[in-house]
């Protein structure tokens, strides 16, 4: 029987992908007490490397909140991984966003919305969070935005 995490998963439609393996000398978990930070998230899909380009040049909120709510889906892949269930995960302690911006685009908090609504809507009132949104000059691989989470576990 799936957990009540991963019923509410199933019931949004979504399917957790194999964690991606980090791109440099780095790992992408690190737990220290209770505890659980992930390193940065981009937004990868089945296909590989999905929403490249910069909000405010091209690229419109939307989708750049699309692009947000698939680093969350692959944040909750990486927990799932390090922890070992979704079941050990207490809550979504904090976010922070960096979205690749046009120097006069303002609005990334509207655009890291999109990993902070899948956060609630997949961890109830467990997924409500800090968070930072940061606007930034370029990000790796050129893509439009990269979630970092700190999560509490048992």
């Amino acid at each position: 029987m799936p957990s009540a995490i991963e019923q509410r998963l199933q019931e949004l439609g979504i399917e957790l992908p194999t964690p991606a393996a980090p791109a440099a000398n780095y790992v992408p978990f690190v737990k220290s007490g209770n505890l659980l930070f992930i390193s940065g998230q981009v937004p990868m899909g089945r296909n590989g490397i999905e929403f490249v380009g910069k909000l405010g040049a091209g690229m419109e909120v939307e989708e750049g909140q699309r692009a947000a709510r698939l680093c969350a889906i692959n944040l909750l892949a990486q927990a799932k991984a390090a922890a070992g269930s979704l079941d050990q995960v207490l809550r979504c302690v904090k976010l922070t966003g960096f979205v690749n911006s046009a120097p006069d685009f303002g609005d990334q908090p509207k655009v890291v919305n999109g990993a902070s609504d899948l956060m609630v809507d997949v961890l109830g009132e467990a997924g409500r969070h800090s968070r930072s949104a940061v606007g930034v000059a370029a990000l790796p691989f050129g893509v439009a935005v990269e979630v970092e989470g700190i999560f509490e576990i048992e």
